[in-house]
């Protein structure tokens, strides 16, 4: 299936993406804004979440910037009441929010462990809840979230990041399970070695001109979103031509 073919799809869907000020939240999008997708646009970073949403706007889509901390109930809520007062429901989630530590164990901190917990967990959780809770009421959707393959396996110095991803793995299935048949669809992508801001602040040698790129992330979310509603694309495994399994 072609791009245009699957802009079909979701053109003039309404989809929230989190994180969507930089990484892979910013070039899914770029990428859904040019599919024809109506965006509401989620991050702290009010200043950087302007100007992808003005970008967004430039390539003829409907956005709206929604300054949120996810971690952040009430601060949900108001989200997504936004969200609907603007665009009347919702069809499709991103979670794209998130944080890295990566450290050795005995450098860990408390805060380390609270902040990646709150974000990468406790984040997906309050948005996928909310937002679920607005699909039930319009008849279902898509949530699609970018877990990452250390949602599967861990890596030295990955003891609070995989933690926190392992613990949104088993609640978005769990979801899954209590929202079987109800018209919501959650897919889990689990990307390796994605060149993003991820790494900015990582003290370890990876070679990034080999990762996937946050474009490559982009479209196997388009992918996602546009399956078919009869189906749901309950997980699917990207990773760089150099890491074949895992």
């Amino acid at each position: 299936m072609n791009f245009q073919e699957q802009a079909e799809m979701v053109k003039d869907k309404v989809i929230v993406i989190t994180g969507a000020s930089s990484g892979i939240g910013r070039a899914a999008a770029l990428l859904l804004a040019n599919a024809g997708a109506r965006l509401g646009l989620v991050a702290r970073n009010y200043h950087a979440l302007l100007e992808v949403a003005d970008a967004a706007r430039q390539l003829g889509a409907q956005a709206m910037a929604i300054p949120t901390d996810v971690t952040q109930k009430d601060q949900v809520a108001d989200m997504v009441s936004e969200a609907l007062a603007t665009f009347g429901r919702i069809d499709g989630l991103v979670n794209c929010a998130g944080v890295g530590v990566i450290r050795p164990i005995e450098q860990l901190t408390e805060e380390d462990i609270d902040r990646t917990y709150a974000v990468n967990t406790k984040g997906v959780i309050l948005v996928s809840q909310a937002v679920g809770a607005a699909m039930l009421r319009t008849g279902g959707g898509r949530i699609v979230t970018p877990v990452g393959t250390m949602g599967r396996y861990v890596m030295r110095g990955s003891a609070a990041y995989s933690a926190s991803k392992w613990g949104a793995v088993g609640a978005l299935k769990a979801m899954a399970t209590e929202w079987q048949r109800s018209g919501i669809g959650i897919t889990l992508l689990y990307l390796g070695g994605v060149n993003s801001p991820f790494w900015d602040g990582i003290d370890l040698k990876v070679q990034r001109d080999k990762m996937l790129s946050v474009d490559d992330a982009a479209q196997a979310i388009l992918y996602a979103l546009q399956a078919p509603s009869n189906g749901v694309l309950n997980e699917l495994v990207l990773q760089p031509e150099s890491h074949q399994f895992i």
